[in-house]
């Protein structure tokens, strides 16, 4: 079985399912280059308006392969003494930063929503996955942790700049130094998901969410993602001016002129997406 599975299901939703069960989905094999390729599909496809991504078995993802990362470290203490030691230094982050592109920052900003369907475990760049999505729905045997500082490392995926978003600075320092893990109810109460449902409906409950929103506007939520990601760190000024051109654009596409007109004819927009 691939490492990856990929399902295009016919109400607009791209199911995007980490299928390493027996590493609770832990990065290693094959997971990143195939959810970077699978992620770059739904974003290209116009017929995908809506991303869930969820794990295979008992975990979203245990975050990265901790057996990989020593057969790593022993081959590259090995071959990079001396001056060789920065050049793969540099190999190595070159690596982590596309693969952070493919993956985390296409999570944030693909012009259509993006779900995380948190079936267990979510820790260490696995939180930074399910952080990364617009929309996190737990099942109430979810567990979201850094967990970082466990193995003595400093945190990738962008989970440093997602959390504190959503919980605070302080608050994201705390939960990165102390890798306490937290479980659903807690995660809700912090803000860092949006909904807890029964473990044995999360796929049920989390797929008809998606596809509510894959009947959506989908061009207007990537517009909305663009003025909340702007809001996030521009000026007051910055936000105005791009809302109101945003809006504008907005004003004028497809899906608004049917939702004017359905609001008009007292039905149900049909929305294409457009």
């Amino acid at each position: 079985m691939p490492d990856v599975l990929f399902e295009k299901r016919p109400d607009g939703v791209g199911l995007i399912t980490l299928n390493r069960p027996e590493s609770l989905n832990a990065l290693g094999g094959d997971v990143l280059p195939l959810l970077g390729h699978y992620l770059e599909d739904c974003e290209r496809d116009h017929d995908v308006r809506c991303v869930a991504l969820t794990g295979a078995g008992r975990a979203f993802c245990a975050g990265g392969d901790v057996r990989a990362m020593q057969t790593r470290n022993t081959s590259v203490a090995s071959e990079s003494g001396g001056a060789n030691l920065m050049t793969v230094l540099n190999q190595l982050t070159d690596e982590l930063r596309r693969s952070h592109n493919a993956t985390s920052l296409r999570l944030h900003t693909m012009a259509k929503p993006t779900v995380a369907l948190v079936n267990g475990h979510a820790v260490g760049a696995g939180f930074s996955l399910a952080l990364a999505c617009d929309i996190r729905i737990a099942s109430e045997n979810a567990k979201f942790g850094s967990a970082f500082r466990n193995v003595g490392l400093s945190g990738d995926y962008g989970g440093s700049y997602f959390l504190q978003r959503l919980v605070g600075m302080g608050r994201a320092r705390e939960l990165y130094f102390s890798a306490e893990v937290l479980d659903a109810q807690r995660a809700l109460e912090m803000g860092i998901v949006n909904q807890v449902v029964p473990h044995e409906h999360l796929l049920a409950a989390g797929l008809a969410y998606c596809a509510k929103l894959a009947s959506g506007p989908t061009a207007s939520y990537g517009r909305m993602k663009k003025n909340l990601d702007l809001g996030a760190t521009g000026t007051l000024q910055e936000v105005l001016d791009q809302e109101a051109l945003l809006m504008r654009i907005s004003s004028l596409s497809r899906d608004s002129r049917e939702a004017v007109l359905a609001f008009l004819e007292k039905r149900d927009p049909n929305f294409a997406g457009e």
